[in-house]
């Protein structure tokens, strides 16, 4: 008779998720080689500096939009402006958005009738119904902060959507056996399973504000950095475009941080076993 099967335990896998401590070294190792290597390819001049300046040209017009030294106005009129446009039209996504995937992901009727415009125009780029809102509501304040909220609204709607499925059956039925009533476990299970995927949602939503911004600010705009951006780049000023963009990706990235950081702290079981 043959001997029976033995089941083998299971091995400890040696599989560890990697902290976001252990990658912060390799980042700034990263940036530095991208810069010594911007440095070097037009130093030697294996690039003309109408296609990419040197470094310091870019660190020359970044020190004076700072100083107010450039034919222009400051760079802290340009990033006031933009930075109220981008917060104010991700304020109200956030307050408009996350109730609107809430109910998507609670009800039918909800999710009938706001799944349809929403998928239909989440593809969209803005440009292309970006004549449509300056038809509609003309070449003030409005247009700009509303073609960002539009860019900022489908992804954090969707997120908040998906983040309604986060809590399991068992956590629902256990709620339910406790005596809680359904607001309750609304309140102290669903809404808190999906707040890890609402906070994602946010993050990728404002990072679509900021791609948004430049399209947003060509309506008629006389101060923002995608304005800047733009008339610099009419009169091929590339020293001023980079510095543009550079400005806009490190403030994005800024935020990000700070939303991480966020993360952490409201939702610390995120990733946890």
């Amino acid at each position: 008779m043959s001997e029976p099967l033995i089941p083998t335990p299971l091995k400890t896998s040696r599989f560890k998720v990697p902290g976001e401590g252990n990658s912060a070294a390799i980042s700034v190792v990263t940036v530095v080689l991208l810069f010594g290597l911007w440095a070097l390819v037009t130093q030697m001049g294996w690039i003309k500096p109408l296609f990419l300046p040197k470094p310091q040209a870019v660190f020359q017009q970044f020190t004076e939009y700072l100083t107010g030294a450039a034919n222009d106005k400051p760079l802290w009129d340009h990033f006031a402006a933009s930075l109220s446009r981008v917060f104010s039209a991700f304020a109200l996504a956030c307050l408009t958005a996350v109730p609107v995937g809430i109910a998507m992901g609670m009800s039918r009727v909800a999710r009938g009738i706001f799944d349809p415009p929403i998928e239909f125009y989440r593809p969209l780029p803005p440009l292309a119904y970006l004549p449509l809102i300056i038809i509609w509501f003309g070449i003030d304040e409005f247009p700009k902060v509303f073609l960002i909220y539009l860019s900022c609204f489908a992804p954090l709607a969707l997120a908040a959507r998906s983040g309604m499925k986060s809590a399991t059956q068992e956590q629902i039925n256990a709620a339910y056996s406790m005596g809680a009533s359904y607001s309750q476990v609304i309140r102290h299970v669903i809404l808190p399973s999906a707040l890890p995927e609402i906070l994602v949602g946010m993050r990728i939503a404002i990072g679509f504000g900021w791609t948004t911004l430049v399209a947003a600010e060509m309506v008629a705009a006389n101060v923002g950095l995608g304005q800047m951006v733009l008339n610099a780049s009419n009169f091929l000023r590339t020293d001023i475009v980079i510095m543009g963009i550079v400005v806009i990706g490190v403030v994005a990235y800024l935020f990000d941080l700070l939303m991480r950081a966020v993360e952490r702290r409201l939702v610390p079981w995120k990733g946890r076993v």
